[in-house]
């Protein structure tokens, strides 16, 4: 008898963490008086779980850990200048960019009005010396790229165009006097500026010969030839073309603008990634350009190329800002989506494609900081470049397919920003030197042996 009125004890020391309004709510669904001598006939090891199942119910919501891709928490080596300057452009990034891009993506447009936006932010031609420029370190021009990736991918390429290889190709190869006259403007994006190297027949054979010829005729040249893929060109001012000069068969560099005769702009339509950068289709029919538009210090594609390895860097920082956009999306989508009456975050299966992403994720990151600093010690090589591009564009691929997945039917609505990551990641992969040819140049470095063709 003892042990049964022990047993009510409990039941009524549990009844008593229920609120008087909790309680009357309750005598309405049970009877109260029956549910007493039912606590009278259980043991101790239940009557402990129907405590423990009450105090869970009036605990407070459970605080989640924030969503920081950065896992390895690599940005805190950062200076406290260039942290802050990181996070005046992601704030940028999330208030005047998140809200617009898929609107755009979808209708295949540019969203001009950013331009004097960017602008502000004194961030294009970062690592340049003088003209106007910041000559800040390249670490903090690959954070930049990646932080805009994080957003979207089309306005980091655009961004890339305009401030890494259009300036930098009239920065590295052109003349005191050229620099003056355009770098300036396009600093201050007042000048928009394009880069024509990729043909419709030439693509990864850059090297080998272009088919776009340059005529010297007295003090012009006369360009004749097409180039494909080019970023910007449909509204640039100022566009970079390369072309094969008929006397020494040597790549040569000129700064055409726009309105001049015989140089004509096609967009590219039908597009399935980064669809708000506007490609165009240049035909150079008789182009005449002058002497003093032809970059004065460009002999050979070797000139080129200086600039590629440039900007390949900022590339693979791009692929680790699209990785890390996808994650951070899922990462929060699964948090949120209740399947069986919890979060998908909380099933194993999810956990595992989460983690998985996120070792991707944090590798790539802990390669491309190594790579900019090599970069600002002077000791970045073709082949650095070159590594750096094939594995984030390639662990990139994997990180946004694995965010489709968790996303179930979801992951393909644009609304939920992963469908836009993993068609721009295909991109990614392709341009600046496609993953077989930049597994190439890394191979040769590595075995002495060439193997282009």
């Amino acid at each position: 008898m003892s042990n049964i009125f022990s047993k009510v004890k409990k039941g009524y020391e549990l009844f008593k963490s229920i609120d008087l309004t909790q309680l009357e709510a309750l005598s309405k669904k049970v009877d109260l008086q029956e549910m007493m001598t039912a606590f009278g006939k259980l043991d101790d090891q239940q009557l402990m779980g129907i405590q423990k199942m009450l105090k869970s119910g009036t605990k407070k919501h459970r605080e989640l850990p924030p969503i920081n891709g950065d896992f390895y928490e690599l940005s805190d080596s950062l200076s406290p200048e260039d942290r802050e300057l990181q996070l005046k452009v992601r704030a940028f990034l999330e208030k005047e960019v998140k809200p617009i891009v898929n609107n755009y993506w979808l209708k295949d447009r540019f969203p001009h009005e950013l331009i004097p936006k960017l602008a502000a932010l004194n961030i294009c031609g970062l690592t340049y010396d003088g003209y106007g420029c910041p000559n800040r370190s390249f670490l903090m021009e690959g954070i930049i790229a990646s932080e805009m990736g994080r957003i979207d991918a089309s306005i980091a390429t655009f961004f890339g165009v305009q401030s890494g290889l259009a300036m930098g190709s009239i920065y590295i190869c052109g003349s005191e006097e050229q620099k003056q006259r355009w770098l300036p403007k396009m600093q201050k994006m007042e000048l928009i500026g394009s880069f024509g190297l990729t043909e419709p027949e030439v693509g990864s054979a850059v090297a080998g010969g272009l088919t776009t010829t340059a005529k010297r005729v007295g003090d012009k040249w006369i360009l004749n030839g097409q180039k494909k893929w080019i970023g910007n060109s449909t509204f640039a001012d100022v566009n970079i073309i390369w072309a094969r000069d008929l006397a020494d068969n040597q790549v040569k560099g000129f700064v055409i603008e726009k309105d001049t005769p015989g140089f004509v702009v096609e967009k590219i339509e039908g597009k399935m990634a980064l669809r708000i950068v506007q490609n165009g289709l240049i035909t150079l029919t008789n182009c005449e350009v002058s002497e003093e538009n032809r970059l004065q210090k460009c002999d050979s594609f070797k000139d080129t190329a200086k600039v590629l390895q440039m900007t390949r860097a900022g590339v693979a920082w791009m692929a680790v800002g699209v990785a890390r956009g996808a994650y951070e999306s899922a990462l929060k989508y699964t948090r949120e989506r209740k399947q069986f009456s919890k979060p998908i975050a909380s099933f194993q299966l999810i956990q595992n494609h989460l983690v998985e992403m996120l070792s991707n994720l944090t590798a790539m990151q802990t390669l491309v900081f190594q790579l900019s600093k090599l970069q600002d010690e002077g000791k970045l090589t073709d082949e650095h470049a070159s590594l750096a591009k094939v594995f984030c564009s390639l662990r990139t691929r994997d990180v946004v397919s694995k965010a489709r997945e968790v996303m179930g039917g979801n992951g393909i609505l644009l609304e939920y920003d992963v469908a836009r990551f993993v068609a721009d990641a295909e991109a990614i992969y392709s341009y600046e030197g496609t993953k077989e040819i930049n597994s190439l140049i890394v191979g040769r470095a590595i075995t002495g042996f060439s193997a282009f063709v």
